[in-house]
């Protein structure tokens, strides 16, 4: 709102430093100040207001802990005040009518919604199960389907594969390919690092091969979001573990978005321009303010959770972003940490499913998300499951959680800069 308003008094009235908003430097760093602020600011409220209505997570009321840290009564769907600190910032000093900003939006109100009506079923109707599994994935394949679709029919979405930002007559002059609307993507460590997945199908003829093109991207685009929502509504299972990964991941992410939106940079790197992206810069700015924010509050020891609410929703945000600046396959680095969290429990089923077939139930790890394993003894699994063997059992020290969490973030980090410097190593 704010941008058209100072754009309207630059025009109308030549206010001076009202061409502040043209950058999108500074409305990222607003972005980022407001979402922080909020966040602190709201989180305060609403942990108020949760403790005086009594609205806690039940799964989380059972003294699981080998250090007997107590979470009994810790308020949760905390993650409607990182929705509501990323939302507000960016209508605020987003272009609101960008599409990618649209999308981002539609994200974070889709998988937002779906979270909550999880959480409210836990919390109010005491269902510990909440929301039906085929429910959450209906909302991220109609969302995955939204994005696809958006990113095909849209004439505002349209990429530049190359770009030659050269220096005639003391003037910079931008060359760039033709707009065009594609389904290329970066390839990380390959010197021609675009793959187009239309290469996938040079045995089917035209026009099909276009169409076919399209629909596997679209598989894709859904696979991807239900992937990394999963892993992280995975990975949020400790105080300050979802949020500070996140916040990671979005800084990596708001890089790479800046880089992909600014001319002189993707001429630099040699990748993928794409015109109109910078407004994911502003919308990652304000994603990585409100989780910064909210761990004011959610690092140990916890005052709040973020629940499904915001676990489903900033996995929907950290995809969707990655898919809109052409940067998908990047994800299994910059997400790392959510992939090993998701196939520990995917091995987990399966190896323990083998085994109780045979009459002996085998575990791979002594528990699930591999976090957990970190802070579980083996008296625990022989109490759930008695007669099972563990494959990894790892060292008899527990470490406490926020040991844990903290070496999650410094992979999470070594992953990030690894994903940045990728643009480089080819």
């Amino acid at each position: 709102m704010l941008y058209y308003l100072f754009n309207y008094l630059q025009d109308k009235f030549d206010l001076p430093g009202s061409r502040l908003f043209e950058y999108v430097t500074v409305r990222a760093m607003l972005a980022i100040i407001l979402s922080l602020i909020l966040s602190i600011w709201l989180g305060k409220s609403f942990i108020r207001m949760l403790k005086k209505y009594q609205i806690s997570e039940v799964q989380r009321d059972v003294k699981i802990d080998p250090f007997n840290v107590n979470k009994v009564g810790v308020p949760t769907m905390g993650g409607l005040v990182i929705i509501t600190s990323i939302l507000i910032p960016c209508l605020l000093v987003g272009k609101i009518l960008n599409v990618y900003m649209i999308l981002m939006i539609i994200t974070t109100v889709i998988l937002g919604l779906t979270g909550f009506a999880d959480d409210y079923i836990k919390t109010f109707k005491k269902k510990k199960d909440g929301l039906k599994g085929w429910y959450k994935i209906f909302a991220q394949v109609l969302l995955g389907l939204i994005v696809a679709m958006t990113l095909r029919f849209s004439p505002a979405v349209v990429m530049n594969e190359t770009v030659d930002v050269r220096i005639e007559d003391n003037k910079e002059v931008v060359v760039k390919s033709p707009d065009v609307k594609s389904t290329r993507t970066t390839i990380p460590f390959f010197k021609n690092h675009n793959l187009n997945y239309s290469d996938l199908f040079n045995f089917i003829k035209s026009p099909w091969k276009y169409w076919v093109t399209w629909i596997f991207f679209t598989l894709v685009v859904v696979f991807v979001v239900t992937a990394v929502s999963n892993g992280s509504n995975l990975n949020d299972g400790m105080d300050g573990m979802a949020a500070g990964n996140s916040a990671i991941m979005g800084v990596a992410l708001c890089i790479l978005a800046y880089v992909s939106s600014n001319v002189i940079m993707a001429d630099y790197l040699n990748i993928m321009f794409i015109p109109g992206s910078e407004e994911v810069v502003v919308f990652l700015c304000a994603f990585v303010g409100a989780l910064i924010g909210f761990l004011w509050y959610n690092a140990f020891p916890a005052q709040i959770f973020m629940g499904d609410t915001g676990s489903l929703t900033i996995g929907g945000i950290i995809a969707v972003s990655a898919i809109i600046i052409h940067k998908e396959l990047l994800l299994p680095i910059i997400c790392g940490v959510f992939l090993i969290e998701s196939l520990s429990v995917i091995l987990q089923r399966l190896y323990f499913k083998k085994g109780k077939r045979k009459g002996h139930p085998q575990r791979i790890w002594k528990r699930t998300p591999i976090h957990d394993h970190y802070r579980t003894d083996l008296s625990w699994v022989e109490q759930v499951t008695p007669g099972c063997t563990v494959l990894f059992k790892g060292s008899d020290e527990k470490l406490h959680e926020s040991k844990i969490t903290l070496r999650f973030w410094i992979i999470s980090i070594i992953l990030a800069a690894f994903a940045i410097l990728t643009l480089k190593i080819r």
